[in-house]
């Protein structure tokens, strides 16, 4: 899928950049109230299950099989295609990490929120697009006239 392809380069090139520039546990203010960092994650979204390691790597398994096998089931569903690129290309951006580091880095860190990365934020693009494909989606087709 081309769409997982680009997030999963994306994802990857911001990582390196942050990594590359920010020395780890520094940061650099972007502009008030949102700052970049180098910070790892070893859990999953903000940080449950940290250290869960093999644990972790099985439910995000489980998650993307459970995914693809829905994509194959229902393939011909219009768009469906987006949300799957965005969430496979986010679990396997951030896989990357765990296997490379073992842990996920994270670079952008907004003030009262926990840091993410841009596979966690295609991650949650692609949750939102996803139930707007299946549920709202067919639901406005079946009520527009003919």
């Amino acid at each position: 899928m081309a769409t997982a392809g680009v997030v999963v380069a994306v994802d990857q090139a911001t990582k390196q950049a942050a990594v590359s520039h920010i020395a780890r546990g520094g940061h650099v203010s972007v502009i008030p109230g949102l700052d970049l960092t180098n910070a790892r994650n070893t859990g999953v979204a903000f940080g449950a299950l940290q250290g869960g390691g093999l644990v972790v790597a099985i439910l995000i398994g489980l998650a993307m099989a459970l995914l693809l096998g829905y994509f194959a089931v229902h393939r011909d569903l219009p768009w469906l295609w987006l949300p799957v690129g965005l969430l496979l290309g986010g679990a396997l951006g951030n896989l990357a990490d765990r296997a490379r580091d073992g842990a996920v880095i994270d670079f952008i860190d907004p003030v009262g929120w926990p840091a993410f990365n841009v596979a966690d934020s295609c991650i949650v693009i692609g949750v939102l697009a996803l139930l707007y494909v299946v549920e709202v989606r067919p639901k406005r087709a079946s009520r527009e006239p003919a």
